[in-house]
């Protein structure tokens, strides 16, 4: 009879047998020329270059910038206003993160787009669609970040809050100096998690009325498809997230890990 090891074993092998299966059955079955015109069409591919690095990638690049630079001093603010000891301020903060956590990104850049056009016709956000993009990509993005910066400052031990008062420091010289900066210690993780989030939800810059040099991925790539009648431009924009986001999941990674030996 065979013991819990060897059928757990057993087990294993099968499951290995059955993916073998299944890889070969669909490389058996694949139209593989077909695939490649319709994925892959190498003159499709060159026609994406270089436009898709100096105009499309960067100011992806430079769009996510902005609303995480944005979106983390709003997510300061509004953690520290949460751990305030001021009643109104806690109401107006968590009311301020409930909304923008609770709202798509979506709805955020059409009310931003439209419903500030129609409420103030006469006045434009400043510095035109990044203006719309820095502060729908912050407003949502600093909402999720303001819990987790709230998070960091309350993990920080209470002693050192105590030092730091004893030494004669204001509760907001000791905030500033000594628990925030080991707060953002704590939190590099996660904040770099919402980077990359930012990253894919600045895809939504789609829905405003752009001119090429204004293109991001997305946009770029839902061009590029119509134009071609072609997937190709879609896979090419997609290896340029990568680009981006398979790096920062390398770093949140090592960022763990060390953490975890810290501890």
């Amino acid at each position: 009879m065979a013991s819990p090891r060897q059928r757990a074993a057993r087990l294993r092998y099968v499951q290995y047998a059955v993916l073998v299966l299944v890889l070969v059955g669909i490389f058996l079955v694949a139209d593989w020329d077909q695939l490649q015109r319709a994925f892959w069409d190498w003159e499709v591919v060159k026609a994406q270059f270089p436009d898709v690095i100096t105009i499309a990638l960067k100011n992806t690049l430079i769009y996510t910038a902005c609303g995480f630079t944005f979106g983390l001093v709003l997510g300061l603010v509004l953690a520290l206003m949460r751990l305030s000891t001021v009643g109104p301020y806690r109401w107006i903060a968590t009311g301020i993160i409930e909304l923008f956590r609770g709202l798509p990104a979506l709805v955020v850049f059409i009310a931003l787009s439209v419903g500030f056009s129609l409420a103030f016709p006469d006045r434009q956000i400043p510095f035109g669609n990044l203006g719309i993009v820095t502060l729908a990509l912050g407003l949502v993005g600093g909402a999720y970040m303001a819990e987790t910066i709230r998070a960091g400052i309350q993990a920080v031990p209470k002693g050192q809050m105590e030092a730091a008062r004893s030494l004669g420091m204001s509760h907001s010289r000791a905030m500033i100096s000594v628990v925030v900066p080991q707060a953002f210690r704590i939190i590099l993780p996660p904040l770099t998690n919402e980077l990359i989030l930012l990253t894919k939800d600045s895809s939504l810059v789609y829905i405003l009325g752009l001119a090429l040099e204004d293109y991001e991925l997305t946009k770029f790539g839902r061009e590029g498809m119509n134009t071609a009648a072609n997937l190709t431009p879609i896979i090419v924009i997609g290896l340029c997230y990568l680009l981006i986001t398979v790096p920062l999941s390398i770093v949140v990674r090592r960022m763990e890990s060390r953490a975890e030996r810290a501890r």
